[in-house]
């Protein structure tokens, strides 16, 4: 409590009256933030040209994340979560199915695009090895956990053991992917998901390499 001058008393953690958050703001901040560092990487990605393309003011933006580095992780965070926000969980009777069905061929430009959002994340990580386990929340983990949803499914059906390590399992697909473009920085198209489902999964969980003639 604080004494004012003339001996009024007031409370001093009483509510202070500001401008409310708003989210639609956020949006528009973080789809810039993506746009951006897909034309000009992360070290030419600047707070200002965010604020710039979302038509906000840098202490707007700045408000919100104190740093370059966690916009860019909630920027690549909310791609990846719009991408599955789209996605239906599939229940197609089998295990293979099911993550076949999960594969959502991207148009080219928006590989493309992708592809450039990752190589500038991949260039913050090099500089911020400290953040790799936000990264790996971000863009790792979503995919995991509807991987571990599929599988479990497949146990409870019997038609994978039991005993399947679910949680190796499950961070195969995302973390070869998050490799492929990351590191590699080659874009992850429909072929290289099959080959990753019928190589590499379907053989870690006693189901036998999957023989393709043809693409599915």
């Amino acid at each position: 409590m604080t004494q004012l001058d003339d001996g009024q008393k007031v409370l001093d953690d009483a509510p202070k009256l500001g401008r409310r958050r708003d989210p639609a703001k956020d949006q528009q901040i973080l789809d810039a933030a993506v746009e951006i560092l897909a034309e000009t990487g992360f070290d030419g990605m600047t707070i200002d040209m965010v604020a710039a393309r979302a038509g906000a003011g840098k202490a707007t933006v700045y408000r919100r994340w104190a740093s370059k580095n966690e916009l860019v992780l909630d920027a690549v965070a909310c791609l990846k979560k719009n991408d599955l926000d789209t996605l239906q969980i599939p229940d197609t009777g089998t295990l293979r199915g099911d993550l076949v069905a999960m594969i959502r061929p991207p148009t080219l430009d928006d590989a493309e695009r992708k592809l450039k959002v990752m190589a500038a994340l991949a260039s913050m990580l090099s500089t911020a090895p400290d953040l790799a386990d936000a990264a790996n929340e971000a863009i790792v983990e979503p995919r995991a956990r509807i991987n571990r949803m599929l599988l479990h499914r497949a146990i409870e059906r019997g038609e994978i053991a039991p005993d399947v390590d679910v949680q190796l399992v499950a961070l195969i697909s995302p973390s070869m992917v998050a490799y492929h473009s990351l590191i590699q920085r080659k874009p992850v198209d429909r072929e290289f998901l099959l080959t990753v489902i019928d190589g590499v999964i379907l053989p870690a969980v006693g189901l036998g390499r999957a023989t393709r003639l043809t693409t599915p």
